[in-house]
């Protein structure tokens, strides 16, 4: 279902295959450039609007895409260094209240990205085939969450964020 919510649709599985690799690893290396085009001229106001009604405001979806893609690239590194490791889950919805997402500018959350995906786009590009198999456990959601996985959850993580404030954009009219 497309939304204001899902305006790429939902993430869905694919099988591994190296095209897709490919795929989900540009997304992986050029999200911070993309999110960081799609703020761009963005005012005080603008960036405090939410992107739908009770929805995180410009802002906040920024500081979470940092927030988030930490978390995740330490879990990728957890299921490339240990043996199904349990993973921690968090809040996402009260680690967008705090402080530091209330009071820093976004611009930092943006330089953190393109160091952070750097590293992470190097980190996924020398796994093995096999190795995309390896898991993490999810307690939250009692699951297992291979690394193949990890990578095309968070793949279309970031471009699900940046379409979402393109959307407001659009909607508003901001160019």
């Amino acid at each position: 279902m497309q939304s204001s919510i899902y305006p790429i649709g939902e993430f869905i599985e694919q099988p591994f295959s190296e095209q897709q690799r490919r795929e989900w690893l540009l997304d992986i290396l050029f999200l911070p450039k993309i999110a960081e085009a799609v703020i761009q001229n963005l005012d005080a106001h603008q960036l405090d609007t939410s992107y739908r009604a009770n929805g995180w405001t410009v802002k906040q979806v920024i500081h979470h895409l940092a927030d988030s893609h930490m978390n995740a690239f330490i879990r990728c590194k957890l299921a490339i260094t240990e043996n199904n490791p349990i993973i921690k889950p968090y809040d996402q919805n009260t680690w967008v209240e705090t402080s530091d997402v209330s009071n820093i500018p976004i611009n930092v959350s943006i330089t953190l990205l393109h160091a952070l995906h750097l590293r992470w786009h190097e980190l996924f590009s020398h796994v093995s085939a096999s190795d995309f198999n390896r898991t993490v456990m999810h307690p939250e959601y009692n699951k297992e969450m291979s690394l193949w996985y990890l990578l095309g959850k968070y793949a279309w993580h970031g471009r699900h964020h940046v379409a979402q404030i393109q959307s407001l954009r659009d909607s508003k009219q901001w160019n």
